[in-house]
């Protein structure tokens, strides 16, 4: 294949005007451009990425680092940053890290080490910022998915406050006033969001919440949290279980079946996801929507446009709207039951 200086010969330029007509990054006539055009049609000369970078000082590839790429939710968040990565001409390399503070800042570091341009970063143990810019610099960083509160740099997120009012909101509506809550260990920001606003539109609503069941995001520990409260269930002193996120709230339905409590007749059960398996578990389940591949969307075009110099990262936070997603597993609140 021809070289660079070759085409700088045959369209009577210098090897540098070649590179600036092909980067941009300087200003060529058109005339010029012309000919380095025609000059690279005639040799068959096609500019390797590589080259490119080692021009422009960029990689176009950005990091995207996630908690458990096993888990529907954040498999959709990368497919969702991959189809704007791939729209604006980048590459994406995956680091998960597993909840784990230590691994987060391993891969952080690591990422930074490698030639990335910037970061789509999902925090599930967030470091600080002071952290962050000890071990990043100035490198690019947009948070996705999780509030990091008092950061100074740009996140997109989910409404969660929103998301929580509207889980109370549909319970109550249905007739029920007492809900066990799921939520996590070490629960991140958003999260707690979620459950201080459920549980003010709770309580506004004459609501009370009988106890708040602590798991780890997942299918088996959402089984493990109800389980103790099966009898609660069955006497219908607990009507309700809003669940943290849909995993949590599809191993709640596991258990719940297994040990012969009925949904939702005997008992309601919201999640907050949506994710894929929520319409096909056994009964569907009532969440709270969010538009995963849109977090992903535009967190990265976000990140891309500060490197592109189109726009800065600050400490904004662009917040995206959320909807409840009826279906099976909800219903009103039998006659007796409280």
């Amino acid at each position: 294949m021809a070289s660079i200086a070759e085409v700088a010969a045959r369209a009577g330029v210098s090897p540098t005007t070649v590179s600036h007509a092909l980067s941009g990054k300087r200003r060529v006539s058109p005339a010029v451009k012309e000919r380095v055009a025609a000059a690279m049609a005639e040799l068959g000369y096609v500019p390797s990425r590589s080259a490119q970078s080692l021009a422009l000082g960029v990689t176009r590839v950005i990091a995207l680092v996630v908690p458990d790429i096993s888990i529907g939710y954040f498999a959709e968040l990368a497919r969702g940053v991959e189809a704007a990565a791939v729209r604006r001409g980048y590459n994406v390399i995956l680091c998960t890290t597993g909840f784990d503070s230590a691994n987060e800042l391993h891969y952080l570091q690591m990422v930074h080490s490698r030639a990335v341009d910037g970061i789509v970063y999902a925090a599930g143990a967030p470091p600080t910022d002071q952290e962050l810019s000890d071990l990043l610099g100035a490198m690019p960083l947009v948070f996705v998915d999780e509030e990091i509160e008092g950061t100074r740099l740009k996140s997109v997120i989910s409404d969660n406050e929103a998301g929580g009012r509207l889980a109370a909101e549909h319970l109550l509506g249905l007739g029920h006033r007492n809900v066990l809550i799921l939520g996590a260990e070490g629960e991140p920001f958003s999260s707690s969001r979620r459950i201080a606003a459920f549980q003010r539109r709770w309580e506004d609503g004459g609501g009370t919440v009988v106890a708040t069941a602590w798991g780890r995001f997942t299918e088996s520990s959402g089984a493990l949290a109800v389980a103790p409260h099966v009898a609660s269930f069955r006497a219908g002193d607990v009507t309700a279980v809003f669940a943290i996120n849909d995993l949590m709230a599809i191993g709640a339905l596991y258990e719940l079946r297994r040990a012969g409590v009925r949904v939702p007749e005997d008992i309601s059960v919201v999640g907050f996801d949506d994710v894929m398996a929520a319409q096909y578990c056994f009964p569907s389940l009532t969440t709270v929507r969010q538009d995963v591949p849109a977090l992903g969307q535009v967190s990265t075009d976000a990140l891309i446009d500060a490197l592109e110099g189109v726009a800065e990262l600050d400490g904004e936070q662009l917040k995206l709207p959320v909807g409840l997603v009826v279906r099976d597993s909800t219903g009103p609140v039998k006659v007796g039951r409280r």
